[in-house]
């Protein structure tokens, strides 16, 4: 894994656990700004280089 995919990964991951607490808290807007920011995160693990 390279470092920008494993940067990636992080935050997509980290945005996905504040999604969780902030629905937690019982935020939904919020909490689905998060989500939408994970998964635009997540378009850039999607690539084409030779070492996926």
């Amino acid at each position: 894994m390279t470092l920008e995919k494993a940067a990636w990964t992080a935050v997509v991951a980290t945005s996905w656990i504040v999604a969780a607490v902030i629905f937690i808290e019982g935020y939904q807007g919020y909490g689905w700004v998060a989500v939408a920011v994970g998964l635009a995160a997540s378009v850039n693990l999607l690539g084409s280089s030779p070492d996926n």
